[in-house]
């Protein structure tokens, strides 16, 4: 229905046509409809959430084995929304409470990765069997990736001075009334998206560009089916640039649409959501180079099998 009243306002009302008009009509549609997506799903998980605090979590992974941190790091990550660099403050409190290194990792793999955001705007745009798989190999290369670093001593490769947290913490559960949990879910929703709606208006704005503009064919000659090379190419492409999912989702809805494999499109997003030259610069003053080296080298490598995967799958 909101399509087709943006098409008529569009095509009908303001009588434009040609390529001005389907950039316009791609631009008013998808971000109105991102921007709706993010603040239900935003909220619903928001609200879930007042149950549970970062204390709780930092107390409970705290002494439990590797593999259980790794998987409750990781899905803790999907419930945190934020970018590879807002994520390194909780990354350091992780550090602070003894919990392993290797499970910090798996934590600031998962976080930019899988967060409600990427999930909320997957499901718009590409319905739930992509978003379920994505989640899923999301998720396995925070495990593996996190467990990989963990085995590698990285915990001599940490260069800050982080003051331990000597005591135990008290895994203290958040006692609210279901008013007051709605009220400060909608609060930090509106927090959320007044921080991310102008990334989703240049996010759009970019494919509306493309969408309206870039003709198929030149994508689809060098991202499409025939490059055998097109995931690392787009990995490559996605390392040095610096997104959330707000930003980057809905580029890939239009680079799939002009040709690019849809596991293509997403191992893009992964690189620029988990990989970034700025997280890289902060982490360089927590951990030594070789490990932000290992670090990039394990993730970006999952990724490239993940979108290699996620193409013969799809």
């Amino acid at each position: 229905m909101w399509y087709e009243l943006t098409k008529e306002f569009i095509y009908g009302i303001v009588g434009l046509e040609g390529k001005l008009a389907d950039a316009l009509h791609f631009f008013i549609y998808d971000t109105v409809k991102i921007w709706f997506l993010l603040l239900t799903i935003i909220f619903a998980v928001s609200f879930l959430r007042t149950w549970v605090n970062t204390e709780y979590v930092r107390a409970h992974l705290q002494g439990k084995s590797a593999l259980y941190g790794h998987v409750g790091a990781s899905l803790f990550g999907i419930i945190t929304p934020f970018c590879s660099c807002s994520a390194i403050p909780l990354f350091l409190g992780f550090i602070q409470a003894r919990i392993p290194v290797g499970v910090t990792f798996s934590y600031l793999i998962s976080a930019p990765m899988n967060n409600e955001i990427a999930i909320a705007m997957l499901f718009g745009l590409f319905g739930w069997k992509v978003t379920a798989i994505y989640i899923g190999f999301g998720l396995m290369v925070a495990i593996i990736g996190g467990y990989f670093i963990g085995k590698m001593g990285a915990e001599k490769e940490i260069l800050l001075d982080v003051k331990p947290i000597d005591s135990e913490l008290e895994a203290g559960l958040v006692s609210l009334t279901v008013k007051e949990r709605a009220k400060e879910a909608w609060g930090y929703t509106l927090d959320i998206f007044k921080k991310i709606y102008l990334y989703v208006l240049l996010g759009v704005g970019v494919g509306a560009w493309i969408h309206g503009y870039i003709p198929t064919d030149f994508i689809a000659r060098y991202t499409g089916e025939g490059n055998p090379f097109a995931v690392i190419i787009a990995v490559m492409m996605g390392i040095p640039m610096y997104s959330n999912a707000a930003g980057v989702m809905p580029l890939v809805e239009v680079l799939t649409g002009k040709g690019m494999l849809l596991g293509t499109a997403l191992s893009f997003m992964m690189a620029v959501t988990a990989l970034s030259l700025p997280e890289a610069l902060i982490l360089k003053k927590i951990i030594s180079i070789r490990l932000i080296g290992l670090f990039f080298a394990i993730v970006g490598s999952g990724i490239i099998i993940i979108g290699y995967l996620f193409n013969t799958i799809l």
